[in-house]
């Protein structure tokens, strides 16, 4: 109805438009179908269709909340539907289009709308807020914006709501009251916790979460949404997220944590939140999907490479007291040697003598250095090319490049200094030839176990008759090793 002409994007200026933004232009009739579902009202709104329009070039009328109208009430709409009069347009407006009869949509041009994501809907709160004069925190309207699932309609609605109960300011406090929505920050310190291999730290969180008497099926929601953003972040370092998102501290638990054990945490979260029900109540249920979690977890930094399950000694966090002042004479005498007497002069001569010893070494020092998730897969696929004073230099497997990061250099070039008793300085160069790194003698040793497995399922003599009576066979993947 703009009076520049039909166009894509109306000018905004005119008499019509301004009518129309500021909700009074009479030929735009508004129906809520949600308080009007009766035929009788769907009738009288029918009767009205065959006048002309008094100001604009079409009477349009945008039924909301189209779904809710009654059976009858679609009946009464279809023939104006199958042939309306050319001066009328009908928009209809639902969330659920699933529930409108297949006669209305067969007569109808569906359109799609995306949902708004939260930075957006965000930075309107804001200029909103900004324009009535009302003091906000940031947080607050990160909240509303997260609340709202894409639709403005409901996050301006939420801001009435949060308005009339803060009061003067809108605080964060006070609008997860309102929402009855969990502090991120509880979330986020329950990841810490699991990247940290910390059980105590866990209950701790559990035992602060559950002063507020949260629904834990939303926690576990919550939590999955925190993992699915870290698992994006790790797979695109650079991807932007929404404003609406604590970026930094989600790049630091994607640092914190290996992708195995954000996959892991994922799966186990929404099958904990599915279950839930199950459980003898909310809390304990809770605290079993975070310790199934928690162990399950510890496997994977080792047996992500190889699956071996001898690793959990290996991933446990207990020990970390870290190598002692006893414990780093006698394990550094091995590397020094051999970085100092291999000929310096030539050091790029050196590497297939050099690198046999060193390997060995590297997958003896390993276990030593104590190190927990990314950066332990980081150092699991390297080998140890030599230490030359405060020097050391590795080789990573090219394959393995996506896991380089300063912040996990920076934390094994601490594990290394631990251990070495000074102050460390790391080289890590890129091989493009085969290693013969922890990581690949662990696969290799899984492989050997399988095989031996599988050679002996092959040899049982029950598992023989049992082919010979029955013509049965062994799925292969269903041959574990024993130990």
């Amino acid at each position: 109805n703009c009076e520049t002409g039909v166009t894509p994007t109306p000018c905004g200026q005119c008499t019509a438009c301004r009518e129309i933004d500021e909700g009074r232009f009479v030929d735009l009739i508004e129906v809520d179908a949600a308080s009007r579902t009766k035929v009788d009202d769907t009738r009288e709104l029918l009767d009205n269709v065959q006048y002309a329009p008094a100001r604009g070039r079409y009477k349009v009328y945008l039924i909301d909340e189209v779904h809710m109208l009654s059976t009858h009430s679609f009946n009464a709409l279809l023939k104006t539907l199958e042939e309306p009069p050319p001066h009328v347009k009908f928009l209809l407006a639902t969330t659920d289009p699933q529930k409108l009869p297949v006669t209305v949509l067969s007569r109808c041009l569906q359109f799609n709308l995306k949902r708004f994501p939260p930075g957006m809907i965000f930075q309107r709160l804001s200029e909103i807020a900004t324009a009535e004069n009302i003091e906000f925190e940031p947080e607050a309207l990160r909240l509303v914006a997260r609340a709202a699932e894409g639709s403005m309609r409901d996050a301006l609605s939420l801001l009435d709501q949060v308005i009339a109960f803060g009061g003067a300011k809108l605080t964060a406090e006070d609008t997860r009251t309102m929402l009855g929505t969990l502090d991120r920050a509880q979330v986020f310190a329950i990841v810490e916790a699991l990247a940290g291999r910390d059980a105590r730290a866990v209950l701790a969180a559990v035992e602060q979460l559950d002063e507020r008497a949260p629904e834990y099926r939303e926690v576990l929601g919550e939590l999955a949404a925190v993992l699915q953003k870290i698992a994006l972040l790790q797979a695109v370092p650079d991807l932007k997220l929404d404003e609406a998102e604590d970026v930094e501290t989600l790049k630091r638990l994607a640092d914190a944590l290996t992708p195995e054990d954000v996959q892991l945490y994922y799966q186990i979260a929404i099958v904990g939140r599915r279950d839930l029900e199950l459980a003898p109540d909310a809390r304990g249920g809770f605290e079993m999907t975070l310790l199934r979690m928690l162990w399950f977890g510890m496997v994977q930094p080792d047996a992500a490479a190889s699956g071996s399950p001898s690793a959990p000694p290996q991933a446990r966090p207990r020990p970390t007291p870290v190598s002692t002042a006893g414990s780093t004479p006698a394990s550094s005498a091995g590397p020094a040697p051999v970085s100092s007497t291999g000929s310096a002069p030539a050091p790029s001569a050196a590497p297939p003598p050099a690198t046999a010893g060193a390997d060995n070494d590297w997958a003896k020092i390993l276990p030593q250095l104590n190190l927990q998730g990314a950066v332990n897969l980081l150092a699991s696929h390297c080998t140890l090319i030599g230490k030359q004073g405060a020097r050391v230099q590795l080789a990573l497997e090219a394959d393995a490049e996506p896991f380089r990061r300063p912040a996990l250099e920076e934390k094994l070039a601490q594990a290394l200094s631990a251990y070495y008793g000074e102050s460390i300085r790391l080289d890590i160069t890129i091989a493009q030839a085969s290693l013969d790194t922890p990581a690949r003698q662990q696969r290799a040793a899984a492989e050997a176990r399988q095989e031996h497995a599988r050679e002996a399922i092959e040899r049982d003599p029950n598992v023989i008759a049992m082919r010979e009576t029955f013509g049965a066979t062994v799925r292969p993947e269903s041959v574990k090793p024993a130990d």
